[in-house]
């Protein structure tokens, strides 16, 4: 007699009763499948066929999908190192954040040319560091290098500044911006097997953020 319940295996596993069965459960079941049934009403010839080709076909997808994680963990593993590399290299992402050192450089891309662009610079407390007025920019991007100190002329101490900027046209109209930041990569952490880069400002980043690398 055949035992019921084995039926439509998938593109990995086959189930009896509702319960996923791995490979090693299909060919013990087909073993005592063989073993009660009838000598004088035997397993049908073609229904038997399909089953070893199913297992078959399934052993086979087991195969692959252990080269397939060989080659992924070959890919993390290479990806990994190239990021190590990266330590020392000087990224530019999104963001409104510059580290003042000596001076601190204030990235922004215009969509078209501006008339005139203000810049507001925000120490860590949120207060106003230093505010520039600066006459007609180009449209694309666009670097103001601001030499540290504030509008008394008092040189402000290191560390990671933000900014806003406003920007307006010929006839005064607003011009959209874009800021971005950029940062020296000072380490590589790794979470849930993504890689971040740890920069010299603080900003911990995914490599789809990177922008350029110089």
């Amino acid at each position: 007699m055949e035992v019921s319940g084995v039926t439509n295996i998938d593109s990995k596993i086959q189930t009896i009763g509702g319960k996923t069965l791995g490979k090693e459960d299909f060919m013990n079941l087909l073993i005592k499948q063989l073993s009660y049934q009838d000598p004088l009403n035997p397993m049908d010839s073609t229904q038997f066929t399909s089953q070893l080709t199913q297992f078959s076909s399934l052993e086979e997808l087991n195969n692959i999908n252990g080269t397939l994680e060989d080659v992924l963990a070959f890919q993390h593993s290479m990806q990994n190192a190239a990021v190590a590399n990266m330590i020392g290299r000087t990224v530019k992402v999104e963001g409104n954040a510059a580290q003042l050192t000596d001076t601190a450089n204030i990235n922004y891309e215009l969509s078209k040319d501006a008339a005139s662009v203000k810049i507001t610079i925000y120490d860590g407390s949120g207060k106003v560091a230093a505010s520039k007025e600066l006459t007609s920019q180009s449209q694309g991007e666009n670097v103001f290098v601001w030499d540290g100190k504030d509008a008394l002329g008092n040189q402000m101490p290191q560390g990671t500044y933000t900014y806003e900027i406003e920007a307006k046209d010929a006839s005064g109209g607003a011009v959209s911006v874009l800021t971005n930041s950029s940062g020296v990569v000072t380490g590589v952490s790794f979470k849930e097997g993504m890689a971040y880069l740890e920069l010299n400002n603080g900003k911990k980043i995914n490599l789809s953020e990177i922008l350029s690398i110089q």
